[in-house]
């Protein structure tokens, strides 16, 4: 039975002034409805790259990605991308900055009303009804993401794509924008991938962690099936023996990867 989401041999190849270049070779992924995927490995290994071909940014050059049996072929608003860098409107409200991608959608399909309930419903799913009318050079880095993700849930995509949305955030507004995805994740059943550098990461938040090789030609080397039951709470996570075998698998594969890389 195909999965949601069918990422089937996917290779890609950049041409340089020395000749192609093969970043991804034989990418193999299949993800179900409503799974939260961490992808994670050393700079280098492809992770944005094979966001992008979901996204439909980049064209494989071998394979493709299958999306509810339709290939993905360009961009579409069933794919939401969240990158680390905001990337508000600055002179627009955060309102607004919700509002110009839900009329980019639902124009035609929702009634006024139904668009500003709907922006609002967004808005308030990340907590941030109470500055929905500020400018984003009035929101510190946190606030800022929370609207960039209310954004992107506010087109109903069928994939969420994040690429390291937390990277450039302290640990503390990291730690609350943590618990507020999984929140966001379990009421609406969102199938999500998300880049990540940050191995307590992708363990708390993930239903599967894919294990990069390093690039050039990256593939997956391991897919880490995540079984610690939902909801979960970091504080009592710490010191759970199955929480710790995750991180300790993936803190192996990487410091391996690692070891090769400088031999």
């Amino acid at each position: 039975m195909e999965k949601y989401l069918n990422i089937d041999h996917v290779s890609i190849e950049f041409p340089t002034a020395n000749g192609p270049f093969k970043a991804l070779d034989n990418v193999n992924l299949k993800i179900g409805k409503g799974e939260f995927v961490s992808i994670i490995g050393h700079s280098g290994c492809g992770k944005s790259t094979v966001m992008n071909i979901v996204g439909g940014l980049y064209q494989a050059t071998e394979g493709g990605v299958i999306l509810q049996g339709k290939e993905v072929n360009e961009p579409g608003p069933d794919r939401a991308i969240v990158f680390q860098n905001h990337s508000l409107f600055p002179w627009l409200t955060a309102y607004e900055n919700v509002e110009i991608a839900v009329k980019s959608v639902f124009k035609g399909k929702k009634s006024k009303q139904e668009m500003k309930n709907w922006i609002n419903h967004n808005i308030e799913l990340v907590h941030m009804s109470h500055a929905k009318d500020k400018l984003p050079a009035e929101l510190s880095g946190g606030m800022k993401q929370r609207i960039g993700i209310a954004r992107a849930l506010a087109m109903e995509p069928k994939v969420l794509l994040m690429d390291e949305p937390f990277g450039a955030l302290d640990a503390l507004t990291r730690a609350h924008l943590q618990d507020s995805l999984m929140e966001i994740q379990s009421d609406l059943n969102n199938t999500v991938i998300m880049i990540t550098h940050d191995v307590d990461e992708a363990v708390l938040l993930s239903d599967k962690i894919v294990m990069m090789t390093n690039g050039p030609a990256a593939t997956i080397g391991e897919v880490l099936e995540v079984n610690l039951d939902r909801p979960r709470k970091r504080l009592d996570l710490s010191d759970d023996i199955e929480y710790n075998h995750y991180r300790s698998k993936v803190i192996h594969f990487l410091h391996d990867l690692h070891a090769k890389k400088v031999a």
